[in-house]
């Protein structure tokens, strides 16, 4: 068997006897540092925690109070500070950032008031079981295999794969209560959870624990940390009665991934920059996901340089299982894998094992990005459009509503929405994508190219960092597309064709001169395209929100219909892009269905 520490994100808690756990704030503390023991034993499905956790107090006040939660299927042990054993409350709390849809909270009575910005050292001990529990998902309506397909995490006698807090909260978090059938939770505890704890330093030390018997059933044992960036260890005790494989995961510091460990009998196929783990048996099906990484790898290396980090992938063993991915990692089931998927998934992991960025919209919206250019490259702009569409119905909704919603203090809630502030997926995922893909259009490929080779994540210490990269590739003002894109969320611009008069020219031509009106408050360069019996042709303009611009096009044949925007462009309303040209006449005005 094999132990493969993984990774993705985390959480923390409050306590005390005597204070009311409604009035206990808990997002008080972030945590800092993690340096934990973790004992895993397939066998007895169980998982065992020993070790130490640092909190810092960030809220403005005092605090005599500590929250520390972990899964509703482990218990609290023990929680002391200097050697001294603290007083907790241990209750459950009800929140679906745990498959079991609930948390087992200790509220610890502190030995002394922690000071804003002051820090506290615990001992902490916990342990339980982890077994596949769909609890969050069922008892909100979703039919059991599709739960089961979506949360499969659970340590077992012949597979073991967990992920961490938002699937299975494995190790101490402190939030509020995450609610799945809430729509409207954009700025909600899980994403405010992952943005404290990005700075955060994880130690994590696995100790694997399997049976003889299991043992003798495995071709090996092998623990093997994938994203961790520490070598395989093999630890094999030939003639004890137990197994024992040992190995250390550090994140320094956390970032954007998932702390995750896989415990299988896996083979290993090796391809330059890519390892994939797959179940005996399956050889053919890693051989052509490895086939599908290898076409897409030319693609990446030219927009983001090689790989820093080999792509990471791990088969489950659940054939109808989500795939699940984070940073470079993989976990899929190989053998059922649609080839159309895998190149999406591929060109994903294979961008940020080579690209990678402290900031979300940057590190999201890139390896989104790449997976619209895989399918340009594959099938066409229009494929690559229709892809990113088929992000914008959720993006649109999700504009709309926010910015209804805010009419008070509208600066600030804009600058608090932005992407570089976010911490929704809809934000830094697909809005991320479109503005890689507008500055593209805008600049060309040579200079995005060149600023993407000219970023270093450690140098990325303000929000201008990128616009200034990319501006020194470029004579264009930019600061007007970052203040509407990225750093405010003004909502989206509304694209129509406000007049269009079209007028013949020598010697059988026409010029057609459109005014577009840009309804919504954040400005774009668009495409507009004049279609003619037999043809088209397009031009971009720059439309600023709640303002107007005028284009002139010159057509060989009398004009049809005026298009405004390819679909390149996200809207709030993409119903009025088209202006039908009923009188083509020269020297005519055009009208017709908006």
């Amino acid at each position: 068997m094999k132990l493969l520490c993984l990774s993705f994100f985390l959480f923390s808690v409050l306590s005390a006897s005597v204070v009311n756990a409604f009035a206990v704030d808990r997002e008080a503390f972030t945590f800092t540092d993690y340096d934990l023991n973790v004992r895993i034993e397939p066998d007895q499905q169980r998982l065992g925690v020993r070790g130490k956790i640092k909190l810092r107090n960030d809220s403005p006040t005092p605090q005599k109070v500590a929250v520390l939660q972990i899964s509703s299927s482990l218990d609290w042990r023990s929680i002391t500070a200097g050697g001294k054993q603290l007083q907790f409350v241990s209750q459950l709390y009800t929140s679906d950032i745990d498959h079991t849809g609930a948390l087992s909270e200790a509220i610890v009575s502190l030995p002394d008031g922690i000071a804003p910005k002051g820090s506290i050292e615990l001992e902490i001990g916990y342990e339980g079981v982890i077994v596949p529990d769909a609890t969050r998902l069922t008892r909100i309506g979703a039919p059991e295999d599709v739960a089961r397909a979506s949360d499969w995490d659970q340590i077992g006698p012949k597979f073991t794969a967990v992920r961490g807090a938002g699937y299975v909260a494995w190790y101490p978090i402190a939030t509020e209560a995450e609610d799945l059938t809430d729509t409207d939770n954009s700025f909600g505890p899980l994403g405010r959870w992952k943005q404290r704890e990005a700075a955060s330093h994880v130690h994590l030390h696995f100790n694997l624990n399997i049976s003889q018997d299991a043992a003798e059933r495995a071709s090996e044992t092998i623990v093997n940390p994938v994203s961790c960036h520490v070598a395989a260890d093999k630890a094999l005790a030939e003639k004890a009665s137990l197994q024992t494989s040992n190995t250390d995961c550090n994140y320094l510091p956390l970032g954007f991934l998932l702390p995750t460990f896989v415990v299988a009998s896996y083979d290993l196929l090796q391809r330059p920059g890519m390892e994939i783990r797959y179940l005996l048996g399956h050889d053919a099906s890693a051989s052509s996901y490895a086939d599908a990484c290898a076409k897409i790898l030319p693609l990446v290396a030219e927009w983001f340089g090689a790989a820093r980090d080999n792509a990471q992938t791990a088969e489950l063993s659940q054939p109808d299982a989500a795939s699940f991915v984070s940073g470079s990692l993989l976990l899929t089931p190989l053998s059922s894998m649609d080839l159309k998927v895998a190149g999406l998934l591929a060109t994903y992991q294979l961008t940020h094992a080579a690209f990678s960025s402290p900031r979300q919209w940057i590190n999201e919206g890139v390896a989104h990005f790449a997976q619209a250019l895989y399918l340009e490259q594959q099938s066409g702009r229009q494929a690559a459009v229709k892809y990113m569409e088929t992000h914008s119905a959720a993006l649109t909704a999700f504009e709309k509503q926010t910015v209804a919603k805010n009419t008070v203090a509208r600066n600030e809630d804009e600058a608090a929405r932005s992407l570089v502030n976010t911490n929704d997926e809809e934000l830094y995922r697909s809005k991320a994508m479109y503005v890689w893909w507008m500055l593209r259009d805008m600049l060309g490929e040579p200079a995005l190219k060149k600023a993407f080779a000219s970023y270093q994540p450690d140098r990325d210490k303000e929000p201008s960092y990128m616009q200034r990269l990319v501006q020194a590739q470029t004579q264009r003002d930019l600061e007007w597309f970052f203040d509407d894109w990225v750093y405010r969320d003004r909502g989206l611009p509304d694209f129509k064709v406000a007049s269009a008069f079209t007028r013949k020219t020598l010697p059988e031509g026409f010029m057609v001169t459109i005014t577009v009106e840009n309804q919504g408050g954040t400005g774009a360069e668009v495409p507009v395209t004049v279609k003619f019996s037999g043809g088209e042709i397009s031009k971009r303009i720059v439309v600023r929100g709640k303002s107007s611009g005028v284009i002139r096009v010159e057509v060989p044949k009398a004009p049809e219909e005026i298009v405004i925007n390819d679909g390149s462009v996200p809207e709030s309303d993409i119903t009025n892009n088209s202006f039908k040209i009923e009188n083509s006449d020269a020297n005519t005005k055009g009208s017709g269905e908006r």
